[in-house]
Protein backbone atom coordinates (compact mmCIF):
# COMPACT_ATOMS: atom_id res chain seq x y z
CA UNK A 1 0.00 0.00 0.00
CA UNK A 2 1.24 3.49 -0.84
CA UNK A 3 0.78 5.83 2.10
CA UNK A 4 -0.19 9.50 1.78
CA UNK A 5 0.45 10.54 5.38
CA UNK A 6 2.92 8.00 6.81
CA UNK A 7 6.64 8.03 6.00
CA UNK A 8 9.55 5.80 6.93
CA UNK A 9 10.13 4.06 9.16
CA UNK A 10 13.50 5.73 9.55
CA UNK A 11 16.46 4.99 11.79
CA UNK A 12 16.49 7.94 14.18
CA UNK A 13 19.50 8.91 16.29
CA UNK A 14 17.12 9.80 19.12
CA UNK A 15 14.14 7.47 18.75
CA UNK A 16 15.40 4.20 17.29
CA UNK A 17 13.06 3.02 14.50
CA UNK A 18 10.53 5.80 13.99
CA UNK A 19 7.39 5.71 11.83
CA UNK A 20 6.56 9.26 10.80
CA UNK A 21 3.19 10.95 10.44
CA UNK A 22 2.97 14.16 8.40
CA UNK A 23 -0.21 16.05 9.31
CA UNK A 24 0.20 19.10 7.10
CA UNK A 25 0.97 20.05 3.48
CA UNK A 26 4.61 20.70 2.59
CA UNK A 27 6.14 23.66 4.48
CA UNK A 28 2.97 24.58 6.35
CA UNK A 29 4.62 26.26 9.31
CA UNK A 30 4.59 29.41 11.43
CA UNK A 31 8.40 29.49 11.54
CA UNK A 32 10.84 29.85 8.65
CA UNK A 33 13.93 28.49 10.40
CA UNK A 34 17.25 29.21 8.76
CA UNK A 35 18.33 25.56 9.20
CA UNK A 36 15.11 23.85 7.97
CA UNK A 37 15.74 20.83 5.76
CA UNK A 38 12.47 21.55 3.91
CA UNK A 39 13.72 24.88 2.55
CA UNK A 40 12.11 28.31 2.61
CA UNK A 41 8.40 28.60 3.39
CA UNK A 42 6.92 32.08 3.02
CA UNK A 43 4.08 32.83 3.55
CA UNK A 44 3.92 31.73 7.19
CA UNK A 45 0.82 29.90 8.42
CA UNK A 46 -0.51 30.32 11.95
CA UNK A 47 -4.08 29.01 11.66
CA UNK A 48 -5.00 25.73 13.37
CA UNK A 49 -7.31 23.59 11.27
CA UNK A 50 -7.55 20.03 9.97
CA UNK A 51 -5.09 20.42 7.10
CA UNK A 52 -4.98 16.65 6.63
CA UNK A 53 -7.96 14.39 7.37
CA UNK A 54 -6.85 12.56 10.51
CA UNK A 55 -9.33 9.72 9.92
CA UNK A 56 -7.40 8.89 6.76
CA UNK A 57 -4.28 8.64 8.91
CA UNK A 58 -6.03 6.22 11.29
CA UNK A 59 -6.91 3.92 8.37
CA UNK A 60 -3.34 4.01 7.05
CA UNK A 61 -2.00 3.20 10.51
CA UNK A 62 -4.35 0.24 10.89
CA UNK A 63 -3.08 -1.20 7.62
CA UNK A 64 0.56 -0.47 8.44
CA UNK A 65 0.49 -2.05 11.89
CA UNK A 66 -1.00 -5.28 10.56
CA UNK A 67 1.46 -5.71 7.69
CA UNK A 68 4.80 -4.27 8.84
CA UNK A 69 7.40 -4.71 11.61
CA UNK A 70 6.80 -2.82 14.82
CA UNK A 71 8.58 0.57 15.13
CA UNK A 72 9.90 1.95 18.42
CA UNK A 73 7.96 5.20 18.03
CA UNK A 74 5.15 6.69 16.00
CA UNK A 75 6.32 10.26 15.50
CA UNK A 76 4.48 13.41 14.47
CA UNK A 77 6.99 15.31 12.39
CA UNK A 78 7.52 15.89 8.66
CA UNK A 79 7.32 18.99 6.53
CA UNK A 80 6.08 21.66 8.95
CA UNK A 81 4.55 22.20 12.40
CA UNK A 82 2.32 19.20 13.25
CA UNK A 83 0.40 20.90 16.06
CA UNK A 84 -1.13 23.29 13.52
CA UNK A 85 -3.40 20.37 12.59
CA UNK A 86 -6.37 20.70 14.94
CA UNK A 87 -6.95 16.94 14.80
CA UNK A 88 -3.66 15.93 16.44
CA UNK A 89 -5.25 15.27 19.84
CA UNK A 90 -7.92 13.01 18.32
CA UNK A 91 -5.25 11.12 16.40
CA UNK A 92 -3.00 10.60 19.43
CA UNK A 93 -5.97 9.14 21.31
CA UNK A 94 -6.85 6.86 18.37
CA UNK A 95 -3.26 5.59 18.17
CA UNK A 96 -3.46 4.70 21.86
CA UNK A 97 -6.51 2.56 21.08
CA UNK A 98 -4.71 0.75 18.27
CA UNK A 99 -1.30 0.00 19.82
CA UNK A 100 1.02 0.41 22.78
CA UNK A 101 3.81 1.79 20.57
CA UNK A 102 5.11 5.02 22.06
CA UNK A 103 3.96 8.30 20.52
CA UNK A 104 6.35 11.23 20.01
CA UNK A 105 5.50 14.79 18.95
CA UNK A 106 8.28 16.99 17.56
CA UNK A 107 7.20 20.63 17.77
CA UNK A 108 8.68 24.09 17.38
CA UNK A 109 6.85 25.01 20.65
CA UNK A 110 4.91 27.87 19.04
CA UNK A 111 1.45 26.52 19.91
CA UNK A 112 2.18 25.39 23.48
CA UNK A 113 0.98 28.79 24.68
CA UNK A 114 -2.56 27.60 23.86
CA UNK A 115 -4.31 25.56 26.54
CA UNK A 116 -6.17 23.41 23.99
CA UNK A 117 -2.92 22.34 22.34
CA UNK A 118 -1.32 21.41 25.65
CA UNK A 119 -4.36 19.28 26.48
CA UNK A 120 -4.25 17.59 23.07
CA UNK A 121 -0.66 16.45 23.63
CA UNK A 122 -1.12 15.04 27.14
CA UNK A 123 -1.55 11.44 25.94
CA UNK A 124 1.74 11.41 24.02
CA UNK A 125 4.69 9.57 25.57
CA UNK A 126 7.42 11.96 24.46
CA UNK A 127 7.29 15.58 23.33
CA UNK A 128 10.34 17.25 21.81
CA UNK A 129 9.86 21.03 21.85
CA UNK A 130 12.51 23.36 20.46
CA UNK A 131 13.84 26.57 21.98
CA UNK A 132 16.55 28.06 19.80
CA UNK A 133 16.92 31.42 21.46
CA UNK A 134 16.15 33.01 24.80
CA UNK A 135 17.09 36.46 23.53
CA UNK A 136 14.65 38.11 21.13
CA UNK A 137 17.41 38.84 18.61
CA UNK A 138 18.47 35.19 18.38
CA UNK A 139 14.88 33.95 18.21
CA UNK A 140 14.07 36.26 15.33
CA UNK A 141 17.29 35.52 13.44
CA UNK A 142 17.10 31.71 13.75
CA UNK A 143 13.37 30.93 13.75
CA UNK A 144 12.10 33.82 11.59
CA UNK A 145 8.60 33.41 13.08
CA UNK A 146 5.16 34.61 12.14
CA UNK A 147 4.94 38.18 13.44
CA UNK A 148 2.19 37.31 15.93
CA UNK A 149 4.40 34.87 17.86
CA UNK A 150 6.29 36.35 20.80
CA UNK A 151 9.26 34.63 22.44
CA UNK A 152 8.03 35.28 25.99
CA UNK A 153 4.71 33.56 25.20
CA UNK A 154 6.51 30.56 23.72
CA UNK A 155 8.77 30.13 26.76
CA UNK A 156 5.77 30.45 29.07
CA UNK A 157 3.93 27.82 27.00
CA UNK A 158 6.81 25.36 27.33
CA UNK A 159 6.91 26.03 31.06
CA UNK A 160 3.18 25.40 31.50
CA UNK A 161 3.31 22.24 29.40
CA UNK A 162 6.27 20.89 31.35
CA UNK A 163 4.24 21.26 34.54
CA UNK A 164 1.14 19.58 33.08
CA UNK A 165 2.68 16.72 31.08
CA UNK A 166 3.48 13.38 32.74
CA UNK A 167 5.54 11.94 29.87
CA UNK A 168 9.11 12.69 28.81
CA UNK A 169 10.20 16.04 27.40
CA UNK A 170 13.43 16.37 25.40
CA UNK A 171 14.12 20.08 24.94
CA UNK A 172 15.96 20.72 21.67
CA UNK A 173 18.26 23.69 21.15
CA UNK A 174 19.83 24.33 17.75
CA UNK A 175 23.19 25.94 18.41
CA UNK A 176 24.62 28.32 15.80
CA UNK A 177 28.04 29.85 16.27
CA UNK A 178 27.91 33.60 16.58
CA UNK A 179 24.13 33.81 17.10
CA UNK A 180 22.90 32.03 20.22
CA UNK A 181 26.16 30.86 21.80
CA UNK A 182 27.31 34.01 23.58
CA UNK A 183 28.19 33.72 27.26
CA UNK A 184 25.23 35.95 28.16
CA UNK A 185 22.70 33.90 26.20
CA UNK A 186 24.07 30.56 27.44
CA UNK A 187 23.65 31.81 31.00
CA UNK A 188 20.07 32.82 30.19
CA UNK A 189 19.44 29.39 28.63
CA UNK A 190 20.54 27.80 31.91
CA UNK A 191 18.25 30.08 33.92
CA UNK A 192 15.23 29.33 31.71
CA UNK A 193 15.88 25.59 31.56
CA UNK A 194 16.05 25.39 35.36
CA UNK A 195 12.45 26.64 35.40
CA UNK A 196 11.32 23.80 33.12
CA UNK A 197 10.60 20.19 34.04
CA UNK A 198 12.35 18.43 31.18
CA UNK A 199 13.85 14.95 30.94
CA UNK A 200 16.89 16.05 28.97
CA UNK A 201 18.27 18.88 26.87
CA UNK A 202 19.60 18.09 23.41
CA UNK A 203 22.04 20.46 21.71
CA UNK A 204 21.75 20.10 17.94
CA UNK A 205 23.93 21.17 15.04
CA UNK A 206 23.43 21.06 11.27
CA UNK A 207 23.52 17.61 9.66
CA UNK A 208 21.72 18.40 6.37
CA UNK A 209 21.71 21.13 3.72
CA UNK A 210 20.04 24.34 4.92
CA UNK A 211 18.26 27.15 3.04
CA UNK A 212 20.61 29.76 4.55
CA UNK A 213 24.38 29.39 4.19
Amino acid sequence: MKYKHLFGPVASRRLGISLGIDLIPHKTCNFNCIYCECGENPPLFNERKEYINVREVVEELKEYLVNNPRPDYITFSGSGEPTLNSGIGFLINEIKKLTDIKVCVITNSSTLMYEEVRKELLNADLVMPSLNGVFESSYLKIDRPNGNLKLADIIEGIKKFSNEFSGEIFLEIFMIEGINDTKEELEEFVRVIKELKVTKVQLNSLDRPAPVS
